[in-house]
């Protein structure tokens, strides 16, 4: 590739249920009989590694799904449930060899130790393809599930009660990752001695305790799972304003974010990179990737047909916190060079129908984004991390 040629695109998929649109379940496609079956979510992650995406996210969740962000609803016509989206990645992790693993976790009420565990785990089983996506929670009937706290309910997320709370989860979240990162490194890469002849199995003086104090955590370490095979795997977070951005910059390999045109996503990134500057982390490779639901047929007029139905069946319009696309594959790609000329440097799409969509993402537009040379041809490396372009980082810990 030329000096003059853009830079590639990095491309994930957002998977959730049988599709982010409520109505996806109803579709000839979906497979609503199966979608709590282990072939399923393989079907799906199979064929995103079809298309050489980098990675895939799993949507997760402590409540019921709900078409209300703060508080339950009482619908039934809508998919309610879900699997454990950690053990889908390991369960599917066998049966990949490229693509990246990015479960969801709620930080808000699950153990830091519990999760470094589990995504170290999944590194390792993956042979380096695990990473995380950290999320919170505001609501109370999730809190009401563990009884260690509560939560109060509030009505929005723009008066001072509610940005108090906002604040402070996401300080919270930002320990979290912190704490998991800290056990990451807290066995060295060669702690392994696995010496038969002379019954040395570990080097002691290679296990660490992390002895984080925190506001929210007192965690001792070390973890009882060696280094993963990247050092640290992928940390990544969905972010929409401010105190979520600080997030994503102070503690994020990837941040997702959600900007309804170009200039928006200027913006966004702009204000990011500040946060980040001030983080202390400029110099560090920070992935900001462009969040956009996706309905794609073979012309606008099919798609805005099918997205019409959806809705029907719905019983309302769909509405969603990132701009919902509904087009072909070429125009798609048009606005994603548009959106990467304001900064992102990737995207997450969530097909609105993941038996219908995700197809079209990797047998539509993946070649028009090859034919335009912004997307690779075959994968490139063999984790995570080096697909994203991400250096294996030294451990902390380690005597220099």
């Amino acid at each position: 590739m030329s000096s003059t040629s853009p830079a590639p695109l990095h491309l994930a998929v957002a998977l959730d249920g049988t599709g982010w649109h409520p109505a996806s379940w109803r579709e000839p496609v979906a497979r609503p009989r199966d979608l709590f079956t282990a072939g399923y979510w393989a079907d799906l992650i199979t064929e995103a590694e079809r298309g050489l995406l980098d990675f895939v996210t799993l949507e997760d969740d402590l409540g019921p799904q709900s078409s209300r962000l703060l508080a339950p609803d009482e619908r039934t016509d809508q998919v309610r449930g879900r699997l454990d989206a950690v053990l889908i990645a390991s369960r599917v992790a066998p049966l990949t060899r490229h693509i990246g693993l990015v479960p969801t976790v709620v930080a808000t009420h699950t153990e830091p130790f519990h999760i470094s565990k589990a995504i170290a785990t999944l590194d390792h089983v993956s042979g380096g393809r695990a990473g995380v996506r950290v999320r919170t929670t505001f609501r109370p009937d999730e809190a009401a599930h563990f009884g260690r706290r509560t939560i109060p309910q509030i009505d929005g997320f723009d008066g001072p009660g509610a940005q108090e709370l906002i604040t402070e989860l996401f300080d919270e979240a930002a320990d979290y990752v912190e704490v998991v990162r800290r056990l990451w490194d807290s066995w060295e890469d060669d702690a392994e001695i696995r010496d038969a002849a002379t019954g040395r199995f570990i080097d002691r003086d290679k296990l660490h305790y992390i002895d984080f104090e925190g506001r929210f955590f007192s965690v001792k370490g070390p973890s009882i799972t060696p280094r993963p095979p990247q050092g640290q795997p992928l940390v990544t977070a969905l972010a929409h304003r401010t105190v979520p951005y600080r997030l994503v910059a102070r503690r994020a390999d990837v941040g997702y974010v959600t900007p309804q045109d170009a200039d928006g996503a200027r913006a966004v990134v702009a204000e990011i990179r500040a946060e980040q500057e001030a983080a202390g982390r400029a110099d560090e490779t920070l992935h900001v990737f462009g969040d956009l639901v996706v309905l794609l047929d073979d012309s606008r007029a099919e798609a805005e047909a099918r997205r019409d139905r959806l809705d029907t069946l719905a019983g309302e319009p769909y509405t969603s916190d990132a701009r919902i696309f509904t087009g072909t594959a070429a125009e798609l790609a048009d606005l994603l060079e548009e959106f990467a000329e304001g900064g992102l440097t990737g995207f997450r799409l969530r097909p609105a129908v993941a038996g219908h969509d995700l197809p079209r993402i990797t047998r539509d537009l993946v070649p028009e984004l090859q034919r335009r040379r912004r997307f690779r041809d075959a994968y490139e490396a063999g984790t995570l991390r080096g697909l994203l372009g991400l250096a294996r980082p030294a451990n902390r810990y380690a005597a220099a």
